[in-house]
């Protein structure tokens, strides 16, 4: 049986690694970028404890490897910028154990690494269509070194290759992206603030929120958002010191010691900036008429708001590696089935998740007040939300 990754991210390394360990299963992972570039993630994440559990059950070592280069995210604090602390959460009242803290370069070495050589870096996909003799199965052919390749008969495509998926744009088409009005920009700096800053945390100043936490081997990652119409891109001036400055720094008040150093850290860097528009698009687990399994920000390009990007990426690898590898062994060789069963197990699943995540965005959106808004999210309805979140993974 032939199996091809497209995409050596989050989700691709995951199911690189598992399913390469069954017998007569051939896998071959295709990555557009070279073996030690990981230039493109640049930034932070924190994983959410359910990715954690997820992995964990699936492939301790993988864990464990992932845990050496993180810290652990153990507790969730809202704030404003002059100190007031609205909401403070240790993750132990939620969850089964706590997150990850974590750079994304870093992240990505350990899986990549994890992976080992079923992942074929450097190459740029040129075609990927149906197969000629069975259109239940898939082609691919790139450009490598130079040189075009090509597989043909390929029994199971996996498209792991993010929010702007060649593999879906090719195979389903494009998806409906869908705006929500907030601006965000992402930024990874060298520790500076004396330990101010550690564990997660946020800050409000109206609906301008700073978030921040430290990651190894001694960053920060920053992270800011402010509302901004859906329709329209993020105004140049915006990005600029002064306007960055008047969105977060309090009116009434003095901010307070880490306010002010993230302040003036995201004014000092903005050269260095990453920004993005918040959007989220449909979602698709299969192709409908052949055998094209998406993953990740392929299948579920959703709103960061609760860290559950990378986190739902890793998730769902964890449950389709393992729904796979389970159902090969037990004889099953359709792999329709295995997409079948792939999306009953995850489709509610991520639906409340990107709905919830969206929901928790309500803090963010033009003239929303944060301080009525955080306090919904220490009430049972919401707790009981997080919850679900962090322990209901699907795994058995």
């Amino acid at each position: 049986m032939r199996i091809v990754i497209v995409g050596a991210g989050v989700a691709g390394c995951v199911m690189a690694r598992r399913l390469s360990r069954l017998d007569g299963v051939e896998v071959i992972c295709l990555e557009r970028v070279a073996r030690d570039d990981h230039s493109e993630a640049g930034t932070g994440l924190n994983v959410g404890p359910n990715a954690v559990k997820a992995v964990k059950a699936i492939d301790p070592e993988l864990a464990d490897l992932i845990t050496a280069s993180s810290y652990l995210w153990h507790n969730w604090r809202i704030s404003l910028t002059d100190g007031t602390v609205l909401f403070d959460l240790p993750l132990a009242d939620v969850a089964d154990g706590p997150g990850w803290r974590i750079r994304w370069s870093e992240l990505y070495r350990v899986l990549r690494e994890a992976a080992g050589d079923h992942v074929s870096y450097g190459c740029e996909i040129v075609e990927i269509g149906r197969d000629a003799a069975d259109p239940r199965k898939t082609s691919i052919a790139w450009i490598q070194d130079g040189t075009t390749r090509r597989l043909d008969d390929i029994d199971l495509l996996i498209a792991a290759d993010g929010r702007y998926s060649a593999v879906r744009r090719s195979i389903s088409g494009e998806p409906e992206v869908r705006q929500t009005g907030v601006a965000i920009f992402r930024l990874l700096v060298p520790e500076t603030a004396g330990g101010l800053i550690d564990d997660y945390e946020q800050w409000f100043n109206g609906p301008n929120r700073l978030l921040s936490f430290k990651v190894p081997p001694g960053h920060i990652y920053v992270a800011g958002t402010f509302p901004i119409s859906p329709e329209a891109p993020i105004a140049e001036s915006l990005k600029t010191p002064d306007a960055l400055r008047a969105a977060y720094a309090p009116g009434a008040a003095e901010p307070s010691p880490q306010a002010q150093w993230l302040i003036d850290t995201v004014c000092e860097n903005v050269a260095d900036t990453h920004w993005a528009r918040m959007q989220e698009h449909t979602l698709l687990y299969r192709a409908a008429d052949c055998n094209v399994l998406y993953l990740g920000d392929a299948a579920h390009g959703m709103v960061p708001t609760l860290g559950q990007g990378a986190t739902q990426a890793l998730e769902d690898a964890a449950n389709a590696a393992n729904l796979i590898a389970r159902r090969y062994q037990d004889g099953t060789r359709d792999v329709g089935i295995w997409l079948t069963e792939i999306e009953t197990l995850r489709q509610d699943r991520m639906r409340f998740v990107m709905e919830f995540s969206l929901q928790a965005t309500d803090t963010m959106r033009q003239g929303a007040d944060p301080v009525e808004g955080t306090r919904h999210k220490n009430e049972e309805p919401f707790l009981r939300k997080l919850k679900t979140l962090y322990r209901d993974v699907g795994m058995p």
